[in-house]
């Protein structure tokens, strides 16, 4: 575990959970038994000391223990196995059963699995501040479609979160640049973020994080959980999974939307996954859609399964129950991972092949369904 991770991390901790240098290893556990490294939104990191025979649940506890999270429902641990593919932890079952034959020492990231509808909503300061560190890597990475405009102004939020009020000789030309904000960011997107920060003088960082979540919630895509499939005759579809149902992408474009009260069941056989659905007239049709393999399919099936239990159920209304009595922490923010400042010779500034392929102009949107990529710390 690097110095810089774990001092970055243990800022947020109490001493007693800082662990004793002079008798463990770099995060507070014996070096000799059994850990896994958890990476969290801010790109810090830490060691967690684990039982074989612990259920995932006793894991995550830990880990929102670490954070001072109590509305942590909303909230899981991801994990890549063998094969390469994806998955949340399971809090029912054992971590030998899920993490076998996975790389030690283990790898989990922790992250949003369930989007609240309305993340301004949420009850406590450390909640909204790690939805928003989702939110914003969700852009960054290409899940959240934004446009040019959208972009812009929501760079200038994330900008002022971070660096406070705008300062002419302490942010100097160029100064957006060490952030990265969207895939093939341009410094024109980088000079209009700097007009916006110099006008968002007095906003506090909790409240420009509200901003932030406030916007991005109306954005079609928040929140969508994308699966990639096969549908009839080879088609490619993206499946994603919202707070109220399953919808369906062609070509970038909307064309299915299965509302969970008409969804009769949802099953898998080998790599095809299987939605039955009732249209108004109470009819039913079944819909089948193919994976590239069986754990993929399993995956998606177990995924869609949470999502029809957490919003269709009691789980979101109790996840905002849960913290009506309970004094909020407070909340240390970390500074972002900074790169080289741009400057006239950098040869971003010549990638506009990139940023046209990018940014269309047709539609103004900067990135557009990017294919789901297993998990980034």
């Amino acid at each position: 575990m690097s110095k810089t991770g774990k001092s970055r991390l243990s800022r947020l901790l109490p001493k007693f959970l800082r662990g004793d240098k002079s008798s463990k290893s770099e995060g507070g556990i014996d070096s000799k038994s059994p850990y896994c490294i958890i990476h969290f939104l801010d790109d810090s990191h830490h060691q967690i000391q684990i039982k074989a025979n612990w259920k995932g649940n006793q894991l995550l506890e830990k880990v929102c223990e670490l954070l001072s999270l109590h509305e942590k429902d909303y909230f899981g641990l991801r994990f890549i196995d063998s094969s390469g593919q994806t998955h949340w932890l399971d809090g029912s079952k054992s971590l030998s059963s899920q993490l076998k034959g996975c790389q030690t020492p283990h790898k989990l990231y922790f992250g949003v699995k369930f989007y609240a509808a309305d993340p301004c909503k949420l009850r406590e300061e450390i909640t909204r501040y790690l939805f928003y560190l989702q939110v914003k890597q969700d852009v960054l990475q290409g899940r959240l479609p934004v446009t040019f405009d959208e972009a812009t102004e929501l760079s200038a939020y994330a900008v002022q979160s971070e660096l406070g009020d705008y300062d002419r000789h302490q942010h100097t030309v160029g100064y957006v640049s060490e952030f990265c904000f969207i895939p093939n960011q341009t410094e024109e997107l980088e000079r209009r973020v700097a007009a916006i920060h110099s006008r968002l003088i007095g906003l506090v960082p909790v409240k420009a994080e509200y901003r932030y979540l406030e916007k991005v919630k109306w954005l079609d895509m928040y929140g969508v959980d994308l699966h990639p499939v096969l549908g009839e005759g080879n088609v490619e579809y993206f499946l994603g999974l919202t707070p109220t149902g399953i919808v369906v992408y062609k070509n970038k474009n909307k064309v299915g939307n299965y509302f969970w009260p008409r969804i009769n069941k949802v099953t898998f056989k080998g790599k095809f996954f299987i939605v039955k659905v009732k249209d108004k007239n109470n009819e039913e049709h079944v819909y089948a859609f193919e994976l590239p393999r069986k754990t993929a399919t399993k995956h998606l099936w177990k995924c869609c399964v949470e999502h029809h239990a957490f919003f269709s159920g009691r789980s979101e209304r109790q996840a905002v129950s849960d913290g009506l009595s309970r004094h909020s922490a407070n909340v240390v923010r970390l500074p972002s991972r900074r790169q080289p400042r741009r400057i006239n010779s950098d040869s971003r500034l010549n990638a506009d092949e990139n940023y046209n392929s990018q940014y269309n102009h047709d539609t103004g949107m900067v990135t557009m369904m990017m294919r789901p990529e297993p998990v980034r710390a």
